[in-house]
């Protein structure tokens, strides 16, 4: 039995329901109310500072945000030599355990897939107003519960309350987030800073494996799945999944443009033109492409990260590097005085 693996004091153990790298997470129940929990555990005997950081970090944010699409957090209590995290057991599985179980490998229909798609829409719209950005949205990451359907968002570790972060060069396997689903700008390879879009890549990224089965880009190496999040294209939903309408294409490329600026600006204007796909699909049968965007408007001053009146030089750039891929040598030199914007 699993109790036996794990005593945690003034709770019942009775089931595993995660074995991950860092962390063990169990279902069981508080002995003083018999109210069903979940209980996330650091898995090293002897976490590193870092690991204590991301425990607290994901208790403090997720204690302040009381909404029904968020799990909510109990307590955050000292175990051994680190924490146990508990949290509300509201009979849910994760997505990803939820599409797999299905026989071909993703959402078995349209109007489920667009209900979750809506409900995560409103779940990134709260973390908007609060100006979390959660840095780690998948479908391991988002629990569904099989009957009643209703989808939370779980796991604050590595999210921030900054309305901007700075992401570092650092080696791909020790990034934040899951390299699969990682936006252009977190893998700290566009120079370029973070905000509440990256996000949206994310879920970008998440939607197209819920309908079609698939991640966009798939490879066992680290950076050839970074330059794929840089600068490749990703397969067309419609064309991987025949059965899927070609404005889900639209809306998945638009999610999982490179430039944080081509995105959706906003989770509701994401959740307009969905809504609109389910209006479609329950009044009609089917689903008929329309401009997507149409209601997409951020109500936050952002200056977009791109060059201003470089146009000759860039122009001169690119010039070379056609002349250079046609066998040429040459060497460009760029200067200027310091913070002049040569980088």
């Amino acid at each position: 039995m699993v109790s036996n693996l794990i005593n945690i004091p003034r709770y019942q153990v009775s089931e595993e329901l995660y074995n991950g790298s860092r962390t063990l997470v169990y279902r069981g129940y508080r002995e003083a109310d018999h109210k069903p929990v979940v209980i996330k555990v650091l898995k090293n005997p002897y976490p590193a500072f870092s690991e204590l950081v991301q425990f607290r970090n994901q208790y403090t944010i997720a204690k302040n945000l009381n909404s029904p699409l968020i799990i909510q957090t109990y307590s955050l209590e000292s175990y051994q030599n680190g924490y146990v995290l508990v949290m509300e057991d509201f009979g849910g599985i994760s997505l990803k355990e939820y599409f797999t179980a299905v026989e071909t490998g993703y959402i078995a229909s349209l109007q489920e897939f667009l209900q979750i798609a809506i409900a995560l829409c409103n779940t990134l719209d709260i973390l908007y107003r609060e100006r979390i950005i959660h840095k780690d949205i998948k479908p391991a990451n988002i629990l569904i519960n099989p009957e009643t359907k209703q989808v939370k968002l779980i796991d604050f570790s590595i999210a921030s309350l900054l309305p901007r972060e700075t992401q570092t060069l650092v080696n791909p396997n020790v990034l934040e987030g899951t390299l699969a689903y990682i936006s252009p700008e977190q893998t700290g390879r566009m120079n370029r800073g973070i905000d509440y879009r990256t996000d949206f890549y994310s879920l970008g990224v998440t939607f197209y494996e819920l309908l079609t089965g698939e991640l966009p880009f798939q490879s066992n190496e680290p950076m050839e799945l970074v330059h794929c999040h840089i600068a490749k294209a990703a397969p067309l939903v419609h064309e991987n999944n025949r059965q899927i309408p070609s404005i889900f294409s639209d809306i998945v490329n638009k999610l999982m443009a490179k430039n944080a600026e081509d995105r959706y600006q906003s989770a509701l204007g994401l959740k307009f033109d969905l809504e609109n796909c389910l209006h479609q699909l329950q009044v009609c049968g089917s689903i008929d492409s329309f401009e997507i965007a149409s209601r997409d408007v951020c109500d936050r001053f952002i200056i977009p990260d791109k060059l201003y009146g470089r146009e000759t030089e860039v122009e001169t750039l690119l010039q070379a590097f056609e002349r250079v891929s046609l066998g040429a040598t040459e060497m460009m030199l760029v200067a200027g005085f310091s913070g002049i914007g040569k980088t």
